[in-house]
């Protein structure tokens, strides 16, 4: 069964290796092109996130080398990733391949410059997280003590976002902002977040926080991060499940999907420890729900929701 998969750091590590590695197949990497065919990936997002402890002059400068890799590394060096720019793009994908996305994990990197941001927006970040865990410019993050809300400037990049179709992501986000974002942005999401009330961690949303999302018509994607899925960090693809099952209690059997931090954790659910294995997480999905639910929350949901951003567009 196909895979959208909406968060994954692969962009950070061809940063770090400053290209050594093979997107292709090399090892060290959890989303390389092999295992996304063996996973049946079919659109894979690519996070672009820089330090924040990083000086504030090299941030800029950092997000468009991770972007100069995924256009080089990952699109023309494999003919079968296609660049997706607008979300319609995904159903234009032929046969055998596999959509690549970028998004944006924390707005550091633009300082206070929108036109950095506008510049992002044509190289074609489809999705903007305002925050890592630390606070900026624009709102303070899940680990900033201070817990407060978006910035005027936070606002004004959730009205951008809105007005060129660009999601704006909550995870990472602090409760204040959260609540922020829910008031302004007409596109809403979660890349990568679980449920709080089967794991009390500050990366997870409240069970008030899911019931928002799926309101306003969003979506949360689940996450693998081990500490995220259980307390203890010792997770198997039931843990996980358990999540999936709570958030559809929520309401959201519809706006489930899924997000899975590979190549940004480097510890694994059980049977779940790179792309290659996604159908192991697939079969264990049909063990508990219909092939068509499972569907949703392997794509479906997601298109869908792609289908309502469009939509919208052209009725404006």
């Amino acid at each position: 069964m196909k895979i959208i998969d909406l968060h994954c750091d692969a962009l950070l590590k061809l940063w770090e290796s400053k290209g050594k590695l093979n997107y292709s197949n090399a090892e060290e990497l959890d989303t390389n092109v092999e295992r996304l065919k063996k996973g049946e990936v079919w659109v894979q997002c690519y996070a672009v996130f820089v330090y924040p402890e990083m000086k504030a002059e090299q941030k800029f400068q950092a997000a468009l080398d991770q972007i100069d890799y995924f256009y080089k590394e990952v699109l023309a060096k494999n003919p079968e990733m296609k660049h997706i720019k607008q979300w319609e793009d995904i159903s234009l994908l032929k046969e055998g391949e596999i959509g690549a996305v970028l998004t944006l994990e924390g707005v550091d990197a633009i300082g206070n410059d929108l036109h950095k941001l506008s510049i992002l927006y044509q190289l074609g970040v489809r999705s903007v997280g305002l925050t890592w865990n630390n606070a900026n410019l624009a709102a303070d993050g899940a680990g900033e003590p201070r817990g407060a809300g978006l910035t005027l400037f936070g606002k004004e990049i959730v009205r951008i976002n809105n007005e060129n179709r660009v999601l704006t992501d909550v995870s990472h986000l602090c409760e204040k902002a959260f609540w922020d974002v829910m008031v302004l942005a007409e596109y809403p999401i979660a890349s990568h977040s679980n449920a709080r009330a089967i794991c009390d961690h500050p990366r997870n949303l409240y069970d008030d926080q899911a019931k928002a999302m799926f309101t306003k018509g969003g979506m949360v994607h689940v996450v693998y991060c081990p500490p995220f899925v259980k307390k203890d960090g010792k997770a198997d693809l039931s843990d996980l499940i358990h999540h999936i099952d709570h958030l559809c209690s929520l309401g959201g059997s519809k706006q489930v999907g899924l997000g899975s931090d590979f190549d940004g954790i480097n510890t694994y659910v059980k049977d779940l420890e790179d792309a290659s294995k996604y159908q192991n997480l697939i079969n264990a999905l049909l063990k508990h729900y219909s092939e068509e639910m499972v569907k949703g929350f392997a794509y479906q949901n997601f298109l869908d929701y792609c289908s309502k951003i469009s939509t919208v567009h052209n009725q404006n």
